[in-house]
């Protein structure tokens, strides 16, 4: 007889060891640029506590509007110069002309980034919905092409496992995510999803419809529920009842979130990984504690001290 404690433990570790999951996991975090000096320093110890897990690359997210285009340069360029990490930066369209853009994937490109993450982005300021800039890429189809004019750039893209808010259909989303690849494309990141079928779904839905670059499900550890639920409306991702029951009457209780958080998002990656998912991209929202032990159920182990540019 199955007990209640091999159901939730014994049997959901074992998982990480299957024959699905022999091969090593690939990883990349993705960070925002901070605000204050005290947001700086919680920044670069989170990244100098993921450096030695050797990802793949790391992300720096881009303002509405272009509001953080300098922090955001600067954050990928001190990446590059004082880590061994791989930085990305991320590039939208919203709220300037192509040549502006073009500008800064220029400067990219001659500070030495090889990497962009092209993404539409979010209605500009003060509107409901987007509206693409008169001068400007209209959508992020459009400035991939932008891109792969000026430079030889890996250029990771985003998918959504439940479609985009925007989107008319999931076959109209599909079609979406196919003309950023045939824009030149080389990875698509996926919005965060709480509920791994939906992941699954999505990438039996992109292989029938002929895609073949590689897919990364974006995972988001959460602490702070409201604040997620929030972001999930806004981006349209699901919440599933029990995944909300798990949070109920944890509102004062910090360190009993952090610990139901990593319980359910180490279960995803768990059955991602038994499910033939060998890249994750983590939302680190900064920090760096619940990607570090996620990283670590998966089985990717840090790199020997002493590894690093900085002293």
């Amino acid at each position: 007889m199955t007990t209640q404690n091999e159901i939730s433990g014994a049997a959901f570790i074992p998982g990480v060891n299957s024959a699905a999951s022999n091969e090593p996991i690939r990883v990349s975090f993705e960070f925002f640029p901070p605000k204050t000096p005290e947001m700086e320093e919680t920044l670069w110890r989170s990244i100098r506590r993921l450096e030695p897990l050797a990802p793949q690359f790391v992300s720096v997210t881009y303002g509405a509007g272009g509001s953080t285009r300098q922090r955001t340069h600067d954050t990928v360029k001190r990446i590059l110069d004082d880590t061994d990490l791989t930085p990305a930066a991320h590039l939208t369209c919203v709220g300037a002309t192509r040549e502006e853009v073009d500008e800064v994937v220029r400067d990219y490109w001659n500070a030495g980034i090889r990497h962009i993450v092209a993404l539409r982005g979010d209605p500009a300021e003060g509107q409901s919905k987007y509206v693409p800039h008169p001068g400007g890429y209209a959508y992020a189809s459009d400035l991939v092409a932008g891109i792969r004019k000026i430079g030889d750039f890996e250029i990771s893209v985003a998918a959504y496992p439940e479609a985009h808010v925007d989107s008319a259909s999931l076959e109209a989303d599909m079609d979406n995510l196919k003309r950023k690849i045939d824009a030149g494309a080389t990875r698509a990141i996926t919005q965060f999803f709480f509920d791994t079928d939906c992941f699954l779904r999505f990438r039996d839905r992109a292989a029938a419809a002929g895609v073949t670059l590689p897919l990364v499900p974006g995972i988001m550890p959460v602490t702070n529920f409201t604040g997620a639920q929030r972001m999930a409306v806004m981006n349209g991702a699901s919440v599933p009842d029990w995944f909300a029951r798990l949070f109920e009457g944890l509102e004062n209780e910090a360190e009993t979130r952090k610990m139901v958080a990593i319980v359910a998002a180490a279960e995803q990656c768990v059955k991602l990984r038994a499910n033939g998912v060998e890249d994750f991209h983590f939302y680190t929202l900064n920090r760096a504690d619940l990607t570090y032990a996620l990283c670590h159920i998966l089985g990717l182990r840090a790199a020997p001290a002493g590894k690093g540019k900085s002293k």
